[in-house]
């Protein structure tokens, strides 16, 4: 197998920057990477968890969603962008805010990220299972040893290196995109109005603004890919230079147009064929979308495709969060004064991550949902809070102040930090 890709500092010394020049295939092989990320197995429970709320708010969700989803990550990407070695984000706060806040944000970044990548372990080794024991009605194989080939063959295509890992997830985003549109067109003939029948009703302002306060974090986690922004800003600085922040904007800006576009439109069929009790109906029985209406319309295809939907989805989005958790896991080392070589380092950080994931996805521990959850509050700070507050103390990105966006990212990060940390009160 080959050997994982040099480090950060490696790529970059080695590198010319290049000019801006035309849109490149490698661009493109980034902007589905950034969409793979994001849109995951969550996209299949978004219909339920958004439409609750009523026709008004998931409409102001929806105007929301791209302005939400653009101005964070880029606010982010220019962070990593701005430190001054092209180091990954792990430098740049170190660089930024010093060796203690440094060392504490790598760790809240990691732990903020990994918990995710188990959660997605589990979810991988549940839906296999699941689709050889019903769709496929053979017995499935011992969890562990399933949990296991499945983890495995993921981490030896990240083994292959960085670039390589963003091209798989980019082919894997291909069918999840035609999915997503099939399905959404497959409900058109069936709309019924759906949501519809709240919209004649304006709620008083008071519970619309409470229903909207927590609708928030539904639609901000929906599309994060913050876990492999930092990546994706170090390639831009090491082919693009002093152009990075002109081409990682055209990047986001259309991955953000596709998965928000892509992603609404299959919302809104959704909600648009089912009625709110029938949400309300799906979100009790704890059923992902594509299975809620398998049984509803009692269609055997849907049935046998919700869970290779929901694999592919899993799968490209677990390849995009171990980027991000690995490089944090790297930090970590690096920060306790360790000092290995870059394949040693690659391969312990390998090795830690299949071990950890393997046990977690065979043994599915029950509080894994709950420490998923105390990883909200701080992705809600260090995707919308952290950059805009380097905007103010950072000399190399006080050029971006003054901009009526970052007033939008402080607003929507203290909206859905607050959101959070009420639901894990609550």
């Amino acid at each position: 197998m080959n050997e994982q890709a040099p480090s950060v500092e490696q790529r970059f010394a080695e590198s010319t920057p290049a000019t801006l020049g035309n849109w490149a295939r490698h661009d493109t092989t980034w902007m589905l990477g950034l969409f793979g990320t994001a849109i995951g197995a969550g996209t299949l429970f978004l219909p339920i968890n958004a439409g609750l709320g009523g026709f008004w708010p998931l409409l102001v969700l929806a105007v929301l969603a791209f302005p939400m989803t653009y101005f964070a990550h880029r606010g982010l990407t220019r962070f990593v962008l701005s430190g001054r070695t092209g180091g990954d984000i792990t430098e740049v706060v170190k660089e930024h805010f010093g060796s203690t806040a440094g060392t504490s944000i790598t760790v809240l970044y990691f732990f903020a990220i990994f918990p995710i990548l188990l959660i997605y372990s589990v979810a991988l080794t549940n839906t296999v299972s699941s689709f050889i024991e019903h769709q496929l009605h053979l017995q499935p194989p011992p969890r562990a040893m399933l949990s296991f080939v499945l983890i495995l063959g993921l981490l030896a295509i990240v083994r292959c290196g960085e670039q390589a890992t963003v091209k798989v997830m980019s082919l894997l985003v291909y069918p999840f995109i035609v999915a997503l549109a099939l399905l959404g067109l497959y409900l058109v003939p069936h709309w019924t109005g759906g949501i519809l029948d709240s919209a004649t009703q304006v709620p008083p302002a008071s519970a619309f603004l409470h229903t909207l306060w927590l609708a928030i974090p539904v639609m901000v986690f929906s599309f994060n890919h913050s876990p492999i922004i930092s990546a994706f800003a170090v390639d831009q600085k090491r082919r693009y230079g002093d152009h990075a922040d002109e081409r990682s904007g055209q990047i986001l800006r259309r991955a953000h147009l596709l998965m928000v576009v892509m992603v609404l439109f299959f919302v809104f069929s959704c909600v648009l064929t089912l009625s709110s009790a029938q949400l309300a109906e799906a979100k009790a029985q704890n059923l992902s979308i594509l299975s809620y209406l398998a049984n509803h319309f009692s269609n055997p295809t849907i049935a046998f495709a919700a869970p290779l939907i929901a694999f592919v989805a899993i799968a490209k989005s677990f390849l995009g969060h171990y980027i991000g958790a690995s490089e944090g896991l790297k930090g970590i080392i690096a920060k306790t004064g360790a000092r290995p070589g870059a394949k040693a380092l690659d391969r312990v950080v390998a090795g830690l991550m299949l071990v950890v994931c393997w046990v977690v996805a065979t043994l599915n521990p029950s509080i894994l949902g709950m420490i998923e959850s105390l990883g909200g509050p701080i992705l809600a700070v260090l995707l919308f809070l952290m950059p805009m507050y380097a905007i103010r103390r950072v000399p190399s990105m006080r050029k971006y102040s003054g901009a009526a966006s970052n007033v939008f990212v402080v607003v929507v990060g203290l909206v859905a930090l607050t959101s959070v940390v009420y639901g894990l009160l609550g």
